[in-house]
């Protein structure tokens, strides 16, 4: 019998967990950073359906930058057992434009994550008015 409820339990749990199969489904869960004066960083961790481990903040920055490491990435990430992550940050500007900053983050978090066997879903830049991905 508790192997039937466990059984269950998993199932049901599974299924409450949101689903971030595109650059909008993961909009969708940022609604908390969008209006801040800061920049923040955040991290999705993913199953390999493509649904949400964990959502964390790397990173709260000042006024005008954050400064965000691989290894700050990678640690949750590790530890959630991800397949894969998507991160996301506002800009302190409200600009969409993607900048040299954004393209270097990219860069590294796409090295580092070819050692790790961790796939970058996506890179996604968010505004109170809209969002971009720095990947595409």
């Amino acid at each position: 019998m508790f192997a039937a409820l466990e059984f269950w339990r998993r199932k049901l749990e599974k299924q409450t967990c949101p689903l971030i199969d595109s650059t909008e489904s993961a909009v969708r869960q940022l609604e908390f950073i969008r209006n801040k004066k800061q920049e923040y960083f955040v991290l999705f961790t993913l199953d390999g359906a493509s649904r949400m481990i964990n959502l964390h903040t790397i990173s709260v920055g000042t006024l005008t930058a954050s400064i965000v490491h691989p290894m700050d990435v990678f640690a949750p990430a590790l530890k959630d057992r991800a397949n894969s992550i998507i991160v996301a940050h506002t800009p302190p500007s409200g600009s969409l434009i993607i900048g040299d900053k954004d393209k270097e983050v990219t860069r590294r978090i796409r090295e580092t994550r070819e050692l790790m066997g961790i796939r970058l879903n996506d890179h996604i830049i968010v505004t109170s008015e809209s969002f971009v991905s720095a990947m595409r």
